[in-house]
């Protein structure tokens, strides 16, 4: 019997894995490799076509966080079908980074002209009120030469954006035409600063900013005293929105309103938007967008901030860091995410809310949304999808429709707001 060196074993064994292995086809290894990206980029992208496929593509139920006394789900919430359905995404934007990308560079605004009014805030600052009556799309045409009287009934929507967002943003656009032409008239407020607006003040917006929104508010209470006010923000604008709610409680002159999409607690949400390549792509997308805001008023942040600071920006925080914190007055970034977070509002709101989120939203993490404070307060509805990115919720196989302001069932939340403060 002829004897192995044991030495030579291993070789002998690694040379038969080799040749075993050069015995395998090329394609073998292409389709393998094909099906490892896939498996990675299907998890890495967070889609979910093959659970949506597997579920009967019937889309999972809304899920509602309210009080159990709460007058508003009885009285509005529990007959509104939009509420009690079901969403399913497009099934070729199933994923939250699709939806979300697609909102921002294949949106198809509608096309129309706003009137544009400018409102002087008590401290000099200069904000853009982006009007777009109801009037103006009857028919699915424009007459732009109506105006509102004193008197006019017709209920007024206040619509916020989100950070460095403005009229002009496709979402803002397809919101703003969409309450239009289901009845109300709609007005932009834009932030300070954006809208083609210059800076007319030392005082620039942020997270929490909520004077001129404020004074927004009691000059158009003022001004149309008999029209009922609602106010829709979204993300950075919804944040905006219920904290001012939060600050003055029952002194809002405010019917109902409704936040999509808060990023809630800008401290967690920092934390969350540096955790993992794809937040961080978002967290530099959105600093591009804060320094080109930057670079708009760079005479005011030359002056008032730390310009090189500025340019060097790296992250949201960093721009916050140089910029913010700086103009705003606050210590550190952390106190400014602290007292700017409207979580810390929320069981102050006295008015009819709808707060609206998505468990996968890549921007503003659902570890921020503050589901027992929403259940404490009689005044609040959650509503939350399993999916939906941010500001997206496209549904329909060609991404034609979105959930919340898109379906006219989603107008009758508002409308039905608008009945609920009648009657009490």
């Amino acid at each position: 019997m002829d004897c192995v060196d044991s030495a030579e074993a291993p070789a002998n064994a690694y040379e038969l894995l080799f040749q075993a292995a050069s015995m395998i086809p090329i394609w073998h290894y292409f389709l393998a490799f094909q099906f490892v990206s896939f498996v990675f980029l299907y998890n890495f992208l967070e889609i979910h076509f093959f659970q949506d496929l597997f579920s009967g593509c019937r889309g999972n139920p809304v899920s509602l966080t309210f009080n159990s006394c709460s007058d508003i789900y009885d009285g509005v919430v529990s007959k509104c079908r939009v509420l009690r359905g079901r969403y399913l995404a497009t099934p070729w934007l199933s994923s939250p980074h699709f939806q979300t990308a697609f909102l921002h560079f294949f949106g198809r605004p509608p096309v129309f002209s706003y009137r544009r009014q400018l409102f002087h805030a008590s401290d000099g600052g200069t904000v853009a009120l982006d009007w777009l009556l109801n009037s103006d799309v009857l028919g699915g045409a424009f007459h732009m030469n109506n105006t509102i009287s004193k008197d006019d009934t017709t209920p007024i929507v206040v619509v916020i954006p989100g950070l460095t967002s403005d009229s002009a943003s496709a979402y803002i656009k397809h919101i703003a035409f969409n309450m239009a032409k289901r009845g109300w008239n709609v007005v932009v407020s834009n932030h300070r600063g954006l809208g083609g607006v210059s800076i007319t003040s030392d005082c620039f917006y942020n997270a929490g900013w909520t004077e001129d929104v404020r004074e927004v508010i009691d000059y158009l209470h003022q001004e149309y005293p008999e029209a009922r006010l609602f106010a829709v923000g979204t993300s950075i604008g919804a944040n905006i929105l219920v904290k001012y709610l939060g600050e003055d409680g029952e002194n809002v002159p405010i019917a109902g309103a409704a936040a999509i999409c808060s990023p809630w607690d800008l401290l967690i949400g920092d934390r969350f938007i540096s955790r993992r390549l794809l937040q961080k792509f978002y967290d530099k997308a959105l600093t591009i967008g804060l320094q080109g805001y930057a670079q708009l008023h760079q005479p005011h942040y030359s002056r008032l901030a730390d310009w090189e600071g500025i340019k060097k920006s790296r992250s949201i925080r960093d721009f916050d860091n140089y910029a913010t914190c700086l103009v705003g007055k606050f210590e550190t970034v952390d106190t400014y995410y602290r007292r700017c977070s409207s979580t810390s509002f929320v069981g102050n709101v006295s008015v009819p809310l709808l707060c609206i989120s998505a468990m996968d939203d890549p921007v503003c993490t659902r570890e921020a949304i503050p589901w027992d404070e929403c259940r404490a307060n009689k005044n609040i509805v959650l509503a939350t999808t399993m999916h939906g990115g941010h500001l997206a919720f496209f549904e329909g196989i060609s991404a034609a429709g979105v959930w919340y302001f898109l379906l006219p069932y989603s107008y009758r939340i508002l409308h039905s707001y608008y009945l609920f403060s009648i009657q009490n």
